[in-house]
Parts: C-alpha cells; sequence; structure tokens
C-alpha cells in the first residue's frame, strides 16, 4: 500500500445499493475492476471503496478527488458514471498517474462519463 503525500489524489469507488452490483449491471466482473483500479493505482492514488454515494441514477460511479497539489492548482472532484470495463479504468489509472485533476485534463474515456454531481450528493459525501 502507498503513502499518501502531496501529489496523491483519492479514488472513491461506489459500492452500495446499486453500484458494483450484478443486479444491475449483470455480467460485469466489479470485483476485477476493482482491483483492476487498486492494482493500477500505488503512488498515484488512494482507492477507497465507499457506500452509496446517492448518485444512483448515473451508476456505477467514481469520484476522482484531486491531490492536495492538484486542489492548490484548481483541481475539484471529478465524478464519473459507467465505470464498466477495463479501457475506462485504464484511462482513470493512467490520469491519475498523470496527476489527474488540477494537472491534467481527463481523458476522452473519462471525460465523456464526466457528471455534475447532484447538491444531495455534493453535502451528503465529505470529499
Amino acid at each position: 500500500m502507498s503513502r499518501r503525500n502531496d501529489t496523491t489524489c483519492t479514488i472513491r469507488v461506489c459500492r452500495d445499493c446499486c453500484c458494483g452490483t450484478e443486479r444491475k449491471h449483470p455480467g460485469v466482473d466489479h470485483d476485477g475492476l476493482l482491483a483492476r483500479l487498486e492494482d493500477g493505482a500505488p503512488g498515484a492514488a488512494q482507492v477507497s471503496v465507499s457506500n452509496c454515494l446517492l448518485a444512483c441514477d448515473q451508476s456505477n460511479v467514481v469520484v476522482v478527488v484531486p491531490s492536495p497539489s492538484g486542489r492548490r492548482a484548481g483541481g475539484r472532484p471529478v465524478w464519473v458514471r459507467g465505470v464498466l470495463d477495463d479501457a475506462t479504468v485504464d484511462a482513470l489509472v493512467a490520469w491519475v498517474r498523470e496527476g489527474g485533476p488540477g494537472w491534467t485534463d481527463p481523458p476522452d474515456q473519462v471525460a465523456r462519463r464526466a457528471f455534475p454531481p447532484s447538491g444531495l450528493s455534493r453535502d451528503y459525501v465529505t470529499l
């Protein structure tokens, strides 16, 4: 496990009532995608699994929180929907390895899935 520092992003992975469930997304290897994210992120991001982020209508949500230095550079949390395949996970990993929010724009694979969270989600989740 990597040590958190000034350049380490946080990736919050929603896993609760519908995100990461076979019921909502049958045939997706949710555990495998989470492992791929964790295996690719050491040193670049700390991955944490969260209870419901109150964005169920977007499902399979992750939030990429900028590193402290990324936040000082203007980065803000990026909410991403539809993280259901290797290509999207790989794009997230590549992005945080380049610095993530505040340092570089998300790749198209991530940017196409980014969405603004509802006020309720922002208020409920302490990022």
